[in-house]
């Protein structure tokens, strides 16, 4: 199934949705950071929602820690105020990252 990551700068605060639905930050599995999502930056809460987001999409914990920086320095610290991704958008991402990290380590 398709999914939508999408999220926004409200007056209400963040947003970040899966199919218009709140995205969990799984917090309890891995904890970058208590204060919730953030974007366009590099550290804890952006690592957060890149975990959570790579939780989602592949369903493995461990497999999202291990992606998690790499994606949250190559997708989520570039998130522009308002941004969507699709499940598509990220597999590309994932594919790219894993041809770069063989690339160093082969």
């Amino acid at each position: 199934m398709d999914k939508v990551y999408a999220g926004d700068r409200t007056i209400d605060g963040i947003v970040v949705t899966v199919n218009g639905a709140p995205l969990p930050d799984r917090a309890e599995a891995k904890c970058y950071s208590r204060n919730g999502f953030e974007w366009s930056y590099e550290g804890p809460e952006p690592s957060q929602l890149a975990y959570a987001i790579l939780v989602d999409h592949l369903g493995d914990a461990a497999e999202a820690e291990r992606l998690q920086l790499r994606f949250m320095r190559g997708v989520v610290a570039n998130f522009q105020n308002e941004w969507e991704m699709t499940t598509a958008d990220v597999a590309r991402v994932l594919e790219r990252l894993d041809s770069v990290g063989a690339a160093r380590s082969g």
